[in-house]
């Protein structure tokens, strides 16, 4: 039987790896068997600088914080072999983007599954997220869906001017 000592450690370690998972956004499981110190030294400062955190849990200690953190519906197939887990507080897409593009590169490691925003996602949804891009160049993508229009009258108005070879009436001031 364990220590007191020991069950108050990993008593903590479920308690903060709840913490954090219920602040964050997203976050991915993965399975990082046969994955080399150099790469994975690379992995973890391409999350890091992401701002992503990327650790290895015992999945017992994994188990037990997601269920503190009222994260449910994961298969018990995810909380065998080696665990790593991967989550941002920001980006939702991150986790996913980052290790689905490291999978590719390396055989062995693989997705086991994800959460977003407190709910399980599929495997599917998974890939999904995977394949989406930041949040940065979506923000971008929409403002330029709201500009077209307004650069285009813009345009339109400019043009009407050219062609008359006047120039727009000032403002009249009220006297």
């Amino acid at each position: 039987m364990a220590s007191e000592k020991i069950l108050e450690q990993k008593k903590k370690q479920v308690s903060e790896l709840a913490d954090q998972l219920t602040k964050s956004a997203a976050g991915v499981i993965v399975d990082y068997s046969g994955v080399n110190v150099t790469d994975d030294t690379i992995l973890r400062r391409k999350l890091r600088e992401n701002d992503v955190a990327y650790k290895v849990v015992k999945n017992s200690i994994l188990k037990r914080a997601f269920e503190a953190a009222k994260i449910e519906g994961f298969e018990d197939a995810v909380f065998e072999g080696n665990s790593a887990i991967a989550i941002s507080d920001e980006d939702t897409t991150a986790p996913a983007r980052f290790l689905h593009d490291f999978a590719k590169e390396h055989k062995n490691f693989k997705l086991k599954a994800g959460y977003a925003e407190g709910a399980v996602l599929t495997d599917e949804l998974l890939k999904r997220y995977a394949t989406l891009p930041s949040k940065e160049i979506l923000l971008a993508t929409v403002c330029n869906a709201f500009n077209a229009p307004i650069a285009a009258f813009a345009r339109v108005i400019q043009a009407l001017v050219d062609k008359n070879g006047e120039e727009a009436p000032a403002a009249e001031t009220a006297e």
